[in-house]
């Protein structure tokens, strides 16, 4: 089978599992992207994220982390909803997390991709699948891939549906053709720098200060919210959506049809005053297979009342 028939195969098991766009990049190791990684750690934007500055080799050469991995497919799992209600009254949860743990449900689906690929082919494959879930560049290896570019807030865009998608990768010793890469279509548009309270993005796009961000401060943070971000935080109290609400792009946006990402029945049924005052055994039931589980209680209890200061 010619690299070319292979990595139609991929794409075709892919699409039929529910992913919504496929690309593919050689596997070598990135230097432009491992530049601009370390002069972004070492300008501290990655707050108190220490776990970033690890395994600095795997994170900028597949190689490292699959030995002989010839490419890197970058696929595209949507997760925007039909009803996104829950991130538009405070407190706000962003939409990533309304149903099941996204780690779960792509991973799942990266594995039996995995193994019809195997069946199809007649052969083992050598080979590893990411989810957010190990040090992998995620979003350059997707701009690499053709399924998207960066966005000046940092995202992957894709022209056709926007950003509200999961990213997650199959590294393997598959000799596949490649994708071409595809321009920046932002151009002269703004709209997420300025929007952004917190200010988190650069003036000029395509730099972030996770340390400022939102998602950062409600999600990754351990300890208490500095004081300089009251009244700035516009009612979120897990994740951010706001630099994904204002992009144009994201006109394009489609609700999912996966199933495992609708909101646990009793989610939508709480009022803005119920969360707010949530105990912890409405947590546990609510959000017992949800991303929002990584704060724990404390943690959103945290982030509500800071809301309320």
């Amino acid at each position: 089978m010619l690299p070319s028939q292979r990595a139609t195969l991929v794409k075709n098991i892919a699409h039929e599992l529910g992913f919504a766009f496929v690309g593919i990049a050689r596997a070598e190791r990135m230097d432009e992207e491992a530049r601009r990684l370390e002069a972004w750690l070492r300008q501290g934007r990655h707050g108190a994220m220490h776990w970033m500055e690890n395994h600095f080799e795997l994170r900028t050469d597949p190689t490292k982390l699959v030995p002989g991995a010839k490419s890197v497919v970058s696929l595209l799992y949507n997760y925007f909803p039909a009803d996104d209600s829950l991130s538009r009254e405070a407190p706000k949860i962003s939409r990533y997390a309304y149903g099941e743990d996204y780690h779960r449900v792509v991973r799942d689906k990266l594995r039996t991709l995995f193994h019809r690929l195997e069946e199809s082919l007649g052969a083992a494959i050598d080979g590893r699948v990411f989810v957010d879930s190990a040090p992998v560049l995620e979003r350059d290896w997707a701009k690499r891939a053709g399924v998207g570019w960066t966005g000046k807030n940092t995202l992957l865009i894709n022209p056709r549906a926007g950003s509200y998608f999961f990213l997650a990768e199959l590294i393997s010793d598959l000799d596949l053709a490649p994708d071409t890469q595809i321009k920046d279509y932002c151009g002269t548009c703004t709209a997420c720098i300025d929007a952004c309270p917190t200010e988190a993005i650069s003036p000029e796009g395509y730099l972030l200060d996770g340390s400022k961000c939102i998602s950062y401060l409600t999600i990754e943070l351990r300890e208490a919210i500095p004081a300089e971000f009251a009244g700035r935080m516009e009612g979120w109290a897990f994740g951010c959506d706001i630099c994904q609400e204002v992009c144009p792009w994201n006109r394009f946006s489609t609700p999912h049809a996966e199933p495992a990402f609708a909101p646990h029945p009793d989610l939508p049924a709480l009022s803005p005053r119920e969360m707010r005052e949530m105990t912890e055994e409405v947590f546990q039931r609510v959000f017992q297979k949800s991303a929002v589980k990584r704060t724990k209680f404390t943690g959103l209890r945290r982030n509500i009342d800071f809301l309320e200061d």
